[in-house]
């Protein structure tokens, strides 16, 4: 099991930048992959971003060369620094520990609400 705590969410302007930080209860490079999904309201969960245990990121379509998820791993900590930052992608931000060993199973943060003023 492993426990996620979410932080660095705020309220800021078109264009403005923001970066979230996902501290895990352990060591991360355990995880087979965490990510950063966001949910807005009326909406699905969506995928941001994630990073494998050996380093491969994949990005939704819409962040792309805006978003960058990256980690330190003496902190446990994964995070996504968003640039760029337009009204479309305020939303609450989740961060996710996914296993994929046998059986898969996933765990989520408490998420961090991200809005984006027009």
């Amino acid at each position: 099991q492993v426990h996620l705590v979410e932080s660095g969410g705020d309220l800021v302007q078109t264009g403005g930048s923001l970066k979230l930080s996902c501290a895990a209860s352990r060591n991360i490079l355990s995880i087979n992959a965490m990510g950063w999904y966001r949910q807005a309201p009326g909406k699905e969960r969506e995928l941001v971003a994630v990073i494998t245990a050996g380093g491969s990121r994949n990005y939704a379509d819409s962040v792309k060369g805006r978003f960058t998820i990256f980690r330190d791993n003496a902190k446990n900590t994964v995070y996504l620094q968003m640039n760029s930052l337009k009204p479309e992608d305020t939303a609450v931000y989740y961060c996710n520990a996914h296993y994929s060993i046998g059986v898969a199973l996933d765990y989520w943060g408490q998420g961090t609400q991200v809005t984006v003023s027009s």
